[in-house]
């Protein structure tokens, strides 16, 4: 069975007081969290190593990185490397989520390195992929979502592509006012689960989990995740709110 995760990118927000005080109440409120779902947070750089020592004792919570270069070491003033990363038992990574292909160029070779990097110390990429509004509206999107996974992931080999998380992200429907349908989610869930087995095999296509990222929210939550392609979600701003988060976690 595919693990179910519900992974809370945090983006640049919060400060620091306002994120340790977020952690705390999400540890308190345990109980209240979907024993069967993986919970990940992925909180700004500057708090993973204090974060890291507060959920050392709370091992249902993992830690994830929202960004990772992919040299171990060296003259990369402003970069984080695998192998820091992994000192502080870090977990989980995003890679390409949208607003580092735009706004920081990442291409599909850099996301490959970083990709590559992150599997060889045992960190699981969170692989991010998805379609802006004019693309959508070009009816070539599940050609653009497809390119995004070959050129970036399917030149790993198969144990590699094995470890990792995919997350779909319809960028068309993040704050403009548009709203992803459970079916149109469904239908790229459903055609990335179709690629993974054409190019790797049925038993890698069923173990790797797709999460959806398009505005996940408690009221639309539990009819995502019911879509047979859907094993969870990467949520930006309701994770910023730790009921919503929890709510969410317990939508499946």
């Amino acid at each position: 069975m595919r693990k179910k995760i519900v992974a809370g990118n945090w983006k640049m927000n919060l400060d620091y007081t306002q994120a340790k005080n977020l952690l705390q109440d999400l540890i308190q409120n345990k109980d209240k969290f979907n024993a069967d779902a993986e919970i990940v947070i992925c909180p700004s750089a500057p708090y993973l190593g204090v974060f890291a020592e507060l959920v050392a004792a709370h091992d249902w919570i993992k830690l994830g990185s929202q960004n990772a270069y992919f040299i171990d070491s060296g003259a990369f003033t402003g970069e984080i490397s695998p192998v820091q990363l992994k000192s502080l038992n870090i977990k989980y990574c995003l890679v390409g989520h949208s607003e580092r292909r735009d706004n920081f160029n990442e291409d599909y070779n850099l996301l490959a390195k970083k990709v590559k990097a992150l599997i060889n110390h045992d960190i699981t990429p969170i692989f991010c992929c998805g379609e802006q509004l004019q693309v959508r509206s070009s009816n070539v999107y599940r050609e653009f979502v497809m390119k995004q996974l070959e050129d970036s992931l399917f030149s790993l080999p198969a144990p590699d592509v094995a470890k990792c998380v995919i997350a779909y992200e319809p960028i068309w429907a993040i704050g403009t006012g548009q709203t992803a349908s459970s079916e149109q989610a469904q239908e790229i869930h459903g055609l990335i689960r179709a690629r993974l087995e054409a190019n790797f095999g049925e038993k890698i296509a069923n173990s790797v989990p797709i999460l959806y990222g398009g505005s996940c929210k408690p009221d639309n939550a539990k009819e995502l995740f019911s879509q047979k392609d859907i094993d969870g979600g990467l949520i930006g701003g309701a994770s910023l709110v730790g009921a919503d988060f929890c709510d969410i976690s317990n939508s499946f």
